[in-house]
């Protein structure tokens, strides 16, 4: 394998790792389905659609990856996310 070969793989691999940071969101008993779409909406970018699914899964998985990325990216989402009064956590 040539230098370049392994820089571009190393390059791809570090790339990969960087984006494994998620925003993990969290079931609890007291958000509605409406306050955590519309907040899944404003925070993380989300449609209408990805957030209702992320709400759905929340509610019967207990917890859905709602957001992927750089963690100077997501420390501030996930920040947002709990002063919204919603269980998240990065990991």
């Amino acid at each position: 394998m040539s230098t370049k070969e392994l820089i571009s793989e190393e390059v791809l691999v570090s790339e990969a790792v960087k984006n494994n940071n998620e925003i993990v969101l969290f079931n609890d008993d007291v958000n509605t389905f409406d306050h955590v779409i519309a907040t899944l909406i404003q925070v993380c970018k989300h449609t209408s659609e990805q957030a209702e699914q992320c709400a759905i899964l929340v509610h019967y998985k207990g917890k859905c990856t709602v957001k992927t990325g750089d963690l100077k990216e997501l420390i501030p989402q996930c920040t947002q996310l709990l002063e919204a009064g919603l269980s998240a956590e990065i990991i």
